[in-house]
């Protein structure tokens, strides 16, 4: 069943390409490439070479890994738009290993129409980006390598239909999205609960970005049905060229049970801040704190549940226009031993990433 999905959108993709254009803007297709390589040295050094298990980005140890390498054809005219991606990497066997296998090299796969000439609102469908938070997969858009807790642990894509309204300024985005559920291309068994979501962005100045992000649905089957609400936070503030600071904060609830009053909470915030002394250099600094204590979204089996702090330092130059050398130290700590060293538990983890990332 989901496997028409793919079907039904890549058939849209051909047909919005191969129909004729009422409109004298010429059709254009645009083509890009990227491609991230790295090595991560974990020094708690696991013998599966797998960094923690929340971590789905630059997550192999002591390995040399491509973690996306991303192919990307769009097509846009003035009332029509499309998009189809495939990647491979580490990224994509991690971040969708629950999808079907014919489903997990798809990064993106969407068409969209514009519905009144005179006002900028689209519908687009099919597989997208997601709308919460404000790191992606393709890491030369972030200002850090390696991605927070909050964002390895949110939706980076999504499925469904979105309503999207941009202001002629384009200062304010507005828009509202029905989704197949939390980061799923396909329902989990036995699932038929729809899942909605919003997300409001205010650009008051080139400066400063404000977002509020929503999400609600049912993420288990309809006969355990726990229903989550979801609320992403962010501010971007470029302060001057050389320095700017991001704040985020996550808070999400889920029922205890099927029918309960009752809500498990987590919640998770990000402080980022860059210094970028020239075109070709920048140092970037993160804090965060991951509290989920009931285990809505980590099972532990610890008694705290995960509460977790993380610090990285990354230092990143800028070869050319095209390439990119990141590196960046990061150390995370818990609260309880969820950290694998050898053959016990420990409440620490380091590990150094590097990474040589190109893009045209």
């Amino acid at each position: 069943m989901k496997q028409n999905i793919v079907t039904v959108t890549l058939s849209l993709i051909v047909s919005s390409i191969t129909a004729q254009d009422t409109t004298k803007q010429s059709p254009a297709f645009a083509w890009s490439v990227f491609a991230d390589t790295y090595y991560s040295y974990d020094f708690n050094k696991p013998q599966n070479h797998l960094k923690p298990f929340f971590l789905y980005n630059h997550n192999r140890h002591n390995e040399f890994n491509p973690n996306l390498g991303l192919v990307k054809a769009s097509y846009t005219t003035e009332k029509v738009r499309a998009n189809f991606g495939l990647m491979v990497g580490t990224y994509a066997q991690y971040n969708l290993a629950a999808e079907p296998p014919l489903l997990r090299n798809i990064y993106e796969a969407n068409v969209g129409v514009k519905i009144f000439k005179n006002s900028n609102l689209w519908i687009d469908a099919g597989i997208m980006p997601s709308h919460i938070g404000y790191e992606s997969a393709i890491s030369k858009d972030n200002w850090t390598l390696t991605r927070s807790i909050a964002a390895e642990n949110s939706p980076y894509y999504e499925v469904g239909a979105k309503i999207t309204y941009t202001s002629k300024n384009n200062k304010v985005l507005l828009s509202g999205v029905f989704l197949n559920g939390w980061q799923r291309i396909q329902r989990p068994e036995a699932n038929n609960t729809p899942a909605f979501g919003t997300q409001i962005t205010i650009k008051p100045g080139s400066k400063t970005t404000l977002n509020w992000s929503t999400f609600i649905g049912n993420d288990k089957p309809d006969s355990m049905k726990q229903w989550r609400y979801f609320n992403n936070f962010y501010g971007i503030f470029q302060f001057t060229d050389k320095f700017g600071l991001t704040l985020g904060f996550d808070i999400g609830q889920e029922q205890v049970s099927k029918g309960s009053s009752k809500l498990n909470t987590w919640y998770t915030p990000t402080v980022v801040v860059r210094f970028t002394p020239s075109a070709n250099w920048s140092i970037a600094a993160r804090d965060e704190y991951y509290s989920d204590e009931n285990g809505v979204i980590f099972s532990t089996g610890t008694i705290n549940g995960f509460k977790t702090f993380g610090a990285s330092l990354n230092v990143d130059r800028k070869i050319n226009d095209n390439f990119w050398w990141r590196t960046e130290l990061r150390t995370l700590n818990s609260k309880d031993a969820i950290f694998q060293k050898q053959n016990s538990s420990t409440k620490n983890n380091a590990a150094i990433t590097t990474s040589f990332a190109i893009s045209f």
